[in-house]
């Protein structure tokens, strides 16, 4: 099946690489448009060169920088029809060694910024024929986690409020749905501080953890992502999507 998005504009955040990258590189292929939203300006400009889409500098942590780059899009593309909340950062801590300020920030990074989006997106979601949300949690927010307390909590926010805007959007009967996707361990350049400190055993550790004995490529979360976002998911709203290779159905 081809053009499952064609003729709708995306906006993905945290584009430049790993899920968001091959979110953007589905949808473009599926005939959106794409805006692709980061801060690595070069590399996003790569991956709007390599999509036929559009880079826009964006600090998901800033409502300032969300409100102008809605109103780019809505001046330019006159609408937009699907928002994936992508970007996102994974540090390790625990419950007793966490510090304030960083907890406040992943805060900032994972969760206060898909609130941004959602607040922002909604006014020209709203008048799409089929809007979409799909915003990026993890397992880390359905499970609880020894050493991603702060990641873990701000993700499980992620799930939380996805719900809450879905169950809005209907009781104002905006036609915008709003789903999660929840990755377990994909091998992306989030998972390369773990490489940098364990080495190999960052990669066997969770592959022996994992049931289908392998770490999960972004392609396969994006894929995820596509249906979601897709008309194909029409009926579906407030619900999340799990790509773990089966870690949390042990």
């Amino acid at each position: 099946m081809t053009g499952r998005v064609a003729g709708k504009t995306a906006l993905v955040t945290g584009a430049a690489s790993g899920i968001g990258r091959a979110a953007a590189q589905l949808f473009a292929a599926e005939g959106a448009r794409v805006i692709i939203a980061d801060i690595n300006a070069d590399a996003a400009a790569a991956v709007a060169a390599e999509t036929g889409g559009e880079f826009v500098a964006l600090d998901v942590s800033s409502e300032a920088a969300w409100s102008a780059a809605v109103n780019h899009v809505g001046e330019r593309y006159q609408g937009l029809d699907i928002l994936v909340n992508n970007a996102g950062i994974s540090p390790h801590d625990t419950i007793e060694d966490f510090d304030l300020e960083q907890w406040r920030h992943i805060h900032s990074v994972v969760v206060e910024s898909v609130a941004l989006g959602c607040k922002h997106g909604l006014s020209l979601l709203r008048h799409s024929p089929a809007g979409a949300i799909v915003n990026l949690s993890s397992v880390a927010g359905m499970i609880g986690t020894t050493n991603y307390a702060s990641y873990g909590a701000a993700k499980a926010g992620v799930r939380n409020l996805t719900k809450s805007v879905a169950m809005y959007c209907a009781q104002r009967k905006y036609p915008v749905r709003a789903n999660s996707v929840h990755p377990g361990s994909i091998d992306t350049p989030i998972l390369d501080a773990d490489k940098a400190r364990y080495g190999g055993r960052a990669v066997t550790m969770r592959e022996k953890s994992i049931p289908l004995g392998r770490l999960g490529q972004a392609v396969e979360v994006a894929n995820a992502v596509l249906f979601l976002a897709s008309d194909e998911a029409s009926f579906i709203t407030g619900t999340e999507l799990v790509v773990d290779g089966g870690f949390t159905a042990r």
